[in-house]
């Protein structure tokens, strides 16, 4: 298993190849990631992408640069990645530093793959009641409800999510193995992109949870949540942020190698024109990068503080993580949809497709919003605001 930053990043630069050599193919198929899964076990990447720890797991900066190396070659399978890295962290996040530490060994040992999603609190509450419910019992609480799932729906080992207590009206953070009994999953093979990440529906019918299992509270606003506790949804969208990168390191980088090959719609040389475009296009990504790499030095810093974190410091760790965000987003979507002007190649709109689905459900204005409250006023809200 790779056990230094340098030797990390050549594993996922191999896997990376052999990712991309058929990666059309496999996005045409749609299928669950089974042999992705396996690619990236057998490299010893689910092993060594869990948080760092005594002779274990990785740094947040190598870890992303990992996912972004992944998602260049195949972004459904960095999306995988990225998701697996935030929510091995989930222990940290939620639970005590003893019981972490135990759920990172056990996840390092039987190289689980985690999946799951924890909401973020909704400013005025959910109107439609929760979609997942825990029932008290003796040795500890019964699970129903359905919940959507962005990757590895059919293949996760370890399935993190939020559930409101049907007694206490409490929002608990619950650690579901992904093959207990009464689990059942849907996957969503028709999406319109980031086909082979694994999307789909989970369904918990009367799935035991044992005390165990519950890793903590999720803190009903941000108000009431601990320092730490608040990195959890900026740490998640920033390791995305990197996917988004790769989509578009990725489309940059194939569309250049047609245009040299002359594949491309206009040929090569010193046609002004394009120029202009690779340069207006490499100057969106490189900006892009930039920013991500500010905000991911910056979260970086914030998690390795533990609970030694200011309690004024998530705040801008998430007004710069919805910076990133909202730069990523706009330079993913110009360069693969203008890289489709540039070349006509089997294959080279999966790029477009994967960054609509990376970025459709989060609007930039209400990001923006939510970092121009901050820059403003200095207000917490823009902690969890920026991500709804």
């Amino acid at each position: 298993m790779p056990t230094t930053p340098s030797t990390l990043l050549r594993t996922a630069r191999d896997v990376a190849e052999d990712l991309a050599a058929d990666a059309i193919t496999r996005d045409r198929a749609g299928l669950p990631p089974v042999d992705e899964k396996a690619r990236l076990r057998e490299a010893g990447l689910l092993a060594a992408l869990t948080p760092p720890g005594p002779g274990r797991g990785t740094d947040w900066r190598t870890a992303c640069a990992v996912v972004r190396e992944i998602a260049t070659a195949d972004s459904a399978v960095g999306d995988l990645l990225a998701r697996h890295y935030v929510h091995s962290w989930s222990g940290r996040f939620y639970a005590g530093h003893h019981e972490a530490a135990l759920l990172e060994e056990a996840s390092v040992r039987e190289e689980w793959l985690w999946a799951g999603t924890v909401r973020a609190p909704a400013p005025e509450g959910d109107p439609d009641g929760p979609d997942l419910v825990l029932r008290p019992r003796d040795s500890g609480y019964v699970l129903n409800g359905r919940r959507a799932l962005d990757t590895a729906v059919a293949v996760a080992d370890q399935i993190v999510l939020d559930a409101v207590c049907a007694v206490t009206g409490e929002v608990l953070v619950v650690r579901v193995p992904a093959h207990a009994r009464g689990v059942g999953v849907e996957s969503a093979p028709d999406r319109l992109g980031q086909r082979v990440a694994g999307a789909g529906e989970v369904a918990l019918d009367r799935v035991a949870v044992r005390t165990g299992q519950v890793l903590g509270r999720r803190p009903q606003d941000e108000e009431s949540s601990a320092p730490f506790t608040a990195l959890a949804e900026p740490a998640l969208r920033l390791a995305l942020c990197h996917v988004g990168l790769g989509i578009a390191d990725g489309a940059l980088t194939e569309a250049r190698d047609l245009s040299r090959g002359g594949r491309a719609r206009r040929p090569p040389g010193e046609d002004a024109d394009l120029l202009l475009t690779y340069g207006e296009l490499a100057s969106a990504a490189h900006t892009a990068s930039a920013v991500v790499d500010r905000a991911t030095e910056v979260t970086a810093r914030a998690l390795d503080a533990g609970g030694r974190l200011d309690a004024e410091e998530p705040a801008g760790v998430a007004a710069l993580v919805a910076t990133a965000e909202t730069v990523t987003s706009q330079a993913a979507l110009q360069i693969t949809a203008r890289v489709l002007e540039l070349a006509d190649a089997p294959g080279l709109d999966r790029f477009w497709r994967n960054a609509r689905v990376l970025t459709a459900h989060r609007p930039a204005a209400h990001r923006l919003r939510s970092i121009g409250e901050h820059y403003l006023n200095g207000s917490h809200r823009a902690v969890a605001a920026a991500f709804h």
